[in-house]
């Protein structure tokens, strides 16, 4: 009789121990594979922080994103059925971006993605170099997304990283700073996958400057058109670069612009904006989607394979290829 209880014991433990994450992470992965070949060869994907939807796209004049509404979006998609399900926080929303699946984590800094993020994945498969995909983010903070406790193999292929005035820990910097090095690293480096992250509409509305916010916001429309200019005047990357603006969360509605965090609509709606060679431009999008597409989409452009999870490929906003005559 004691014999059995101790192997029952150990068939308990055993059991338990497979409920761990480390467990979870090792069982095989189920693959998404891209459906067809593109004309993309570079990503680059913009996140504006901390962006309320009914102070740009939900305002029909667009006093306040004049360049993306008139300039830009004509030229792509505008997605007005976008959403963050999930934490409405700058970290867990930039996490969610890159790893297509929803983690209720540390909004500072102190905690790092349970899976690698497309840049991971991107860097195992084509095994080029660190300085191919990069994160260059106005926050410090969000140098926790080259991060991951993950016990894939993808995990050992981390991005580079420019972030805050000198990495995690060094505090906020400019976002004038943050567009400069974004252009020098893509003129230097020439990477195949960049996620930039703006900071001042946020930074703005927390320290409850109204009128410094709606600055702020005009100023990232500014940076996102000047963006879009410098990549089609490049040689490099003219009309082979698709360009994703979103944000990693909104804010309250009404006038408690300052604060976010729940799943109010104020929160939880924010923008997708797409321009690129493959993109159904002109397009009205009408199926909903949320934050956790956009690294399935960006691996279905790059043609590299990533893991299921809460995401998946934006099919729909891509064009089908020509076919031969």
């Amino acid at each position: 009789m004691r014999i059995l209880q101790e192997v029952w014991s150990l068939v308990v433990l055993g059991f338990l121990l497979c409920l761990m994450p480390s467990c979870q992470q090792n069982k095989a992965l189920v693959l998404q594979t891209p459906t067809r070949q593109y004309q993309t060869q570079q990503v680059v994907l913009l996140v504006i922080d901390g962006v309320r939807f009914s102070d740009t796209w939900g305002d029909s004049s667009y006093a306040l994103i004049p360049n993306m509404a008139n300039q830009m979006a004509p030229q792509g998609i505008f997605h007005a059925k976008f959403y963050n399900q999930g934490k409405t926080l700058t970290n867990p929303g930039h996490v969610a971006l890159t790893t297509g699946n929803y983690q209720n984590l540390s909004n500072n800094g102190s905690e790092i993605p349970d899976h690698p993020s497309v840049f991971h994945y991107y860097l195992q498969h084509t095994k080029a170099p660190a300085t191919q995909a990069w994160i260059v983010a106005s926050k410090d903070k969000l140098e926790i997304l080259a991060k991951t406790n993950s016990q894939e193999p993808a995990a050992q292929f981390a991005p580079s990283t420019d972030c805050g005035n000198n990495g995690q820990g060094t505090g906020y910097r400019e976002d004038a700073v943050t567009v400069r090095r974004a252009k020098e690293i893509m003129t230097r480096h020439q990477p195949k996958l960049l996620l930039i992250n703006l900071k001042d509409p946020d930074s703005q509305a927390h320290g409850e400057q109204w009128q410094g916010y709606l600055n702020a916001i005009k100023q990232s429309d500014s940076y996102a058109y000047e963006l879009w200019n410098w990549i089609q005047q490049d040689p490099f990357y003219k009309n082979t670069t698709t360009l994703i603006i979103t944000n990693d969360h909104g804010r309250h509605i009404g006038n408690r612009f300052n604060e976010h965090g729940d799943l109010c609509e104020g929160c939880k709606h924010i923008s997708l904006l797409m321009l690129g060679p493959d993109v159904k431009r002109g397009f009205i999008p009408t199926q909903a989607r949320s934050q956790v597409d956009v690294a399935a989409t960006i691996a279905e452009l790059l043609n590299f394979p990533i893991p299921r999870r809460d995401g998946e490929p934006m099919l729909e906003l891509l064009r089908e290829p020509a076919r031969p005559e």
